[in-house]
């Protein structure tokens, strides 16, 4: 990626800003997953959207001062040839510069450099409360410049919150991110693809996970965006369903929840499918009605719409369905007024999609829902969820159906990100008709 796209991003945000004002954003720490062993290292989001900097521990300092004149530095670790051996290579102040297009200096440099960047400034924004070391650092460096008036000292007066803004310009996708998000959607649904081509009564729910995960990492997106969903049967009706140990029984459904995560952004995608490669009359009812529901609401994302026009599209085809299979009782537009299909919709409708899964960015503005501009990227996913002793017959009990697609807002409508994954229920049973046995 251009290191111009980072800086124009520093430059948009250092605009926004008055003057007298400092702004700090923190590397992610690695984290100890047991004994001397740590997790695979994702960076902080707003760390990579700002500076595409890879590294543990690194900071990021901007300032704007008075004239209106502004300053970049990013620190961090230090070439350490012994370090390096053993736990992998490091770019160092010199090579960072270089690579990434601003000033870098050593981290043990960070404390001088806190204290040059906010003293004199009325403004500090960072992420408050979110980072326990960072509230340490700003708490240090505000101490002493409150310590040492006499010195000509001046700390900040204004601590503000800097992920509102960087939330905003997150939420509108440029080009290169709306690119990545294409790749990053088509790997995913090529996976679910396989998941689905591979399926056989008998497997364990881990093993369509391997394939999922197999799929990706052969495409270059070595971790997934989220822990993937593999929930045969009842398990379908726990929406965070993660054990994925279960074995696949012939006759129920599979829902699968599963995106992979490529140069930091996510992909979202949901499938039910049969485990046996038929749907059941019941099991096709249902699932019907969600589908329809998800197009219903698909078909409302466009430039001045919102969420409220695509969660009442879901809800007018959900409640109807549920009403003429007998499983809600009543009048229709009763039944809408009192969100009744809500017991067995039991979640939203769908969430803001980039460098984080649930991604940033506010979804109402004076207390309304915003509306969609182009450059969004928001998944659908509408869902029915039918646990055993629900108040409706019996045949319908243990049906859990989910699907989800990833949209991106253009100018006249929206891309579906993930639609080469089939959903309609004809072409499921098809690709699965078709597809070559596999050996639990």
């Amino acid at each position: 990626m251009s290191t111009d796209i980072f800086a124009n991003r520093r430059a948009q945000l250092l605009a926004q800003l008055p003057d007298h004002a400092t702004v700090l954003v923190a590397a992610n720490h690695e984290v100890l997953r047991s004994r001397d062993t740590d997790y695979p290292f994702r960076q902080h989001s707003d760390f990579w959207y700002l500076t595409g900097f890879p590294e543990p521990e690194a900071w990021l300092i901007l300032e704007k001062r008075a004239d209106g004149s502004t300053k970049e530095l990013l620190l961090c670790r230090d070439k350490d040839p012994v370090a390096e051996v053993w736990q992998g290579r490091r770019f160092g102040p010199d090579k960072a510069c270089q690579v990434f297009g601003l000033p870098a200096a050593s981290l043990t440099e960070l404390d001088d450099a806190l204290h040059h960047a906010c003293n004199g400034q009325t403004h500090l924004y960072y992420a408050l409360g979110e980072q326990a070391f960072v509230e340490s650092q700003v708490q240090q460096v505000l101490a002493n410049l409150r310590a040492a008036p006499k010195k000509g000292f001046v700390a900040p007066t204004r601590l503000c919150d800097l992920r509102p803004l960087l939330g905003e310009m997150r939420l509108i996708k440029d080009a290169h991110e709306q690119s990545v998000m294409a790749r990053a959607g088509k790997i995913s649904a090529e996976a679910h693809l396989s998941a689905m081509q591979q399926c056989r009564p008998g497997m364990f729910e881990y093993q369509l996970e391997a394939i999922i995960l197999q799929h990706f990492a052969m495409q270059g997106a070595r971790y997934p965006a989220y822990n993937t969903i593999v929930g045969g049967g009842e398990n379908g009706c726990i929406l965070h369903y993660t054990d994925n140990q279960d074995r696949l029984r012939a006759g129920d459904l599979v829902l699968i929840d599963a995106g992979c995560e490529l140069e930091g952004y996510a992909a979202d995608i949901t499938r039910t499918f049969p485990v046996s490669g038929k749907f059941s009359a019941e099991q096709a009812a249902i699932y019907q009605v969600v589908l329809n529901a998800q197009y219903a609401a698909c078909a409302v994302v466009k430039p001045g719409n919102s969420s409220k026009d695509t969660l009442a599209a879901a809800m007018l085809e959900l409640t109807k369905g549920l009403l003429e299979l007998g499983i809600l009782d009543g009048e229709l537009p009763e039944l809408i007024e009192q969100q009744a299909a809500k017991q067995y919709f039991i979640h939203g409708l769908g969430h803001w999609l980039g460098l984080d899964v649930h991604d940033v960015g506010a979804y109402k503005l004076d207390g309304c829902e915003r509306p969609f501009v182009e450059g969004m990227v928001l998944t659908i996913e509408p869902g029915l969820y039918i646990p055993a002793g629900s108040p409706c017959a019996e045949k319908w009990w243990d049906i859990a159906v989910r699907i989800e697609d990833d949209l991106l807002v253009i100018k006249d409508g929206n891309l579906n990100l993930t639609d080469t994954v089939p959903k309609e229920i004809a072409a499921i049973e098809a690709l699965m008709a078709q597809a070559a046995p596999v050996t639990p």
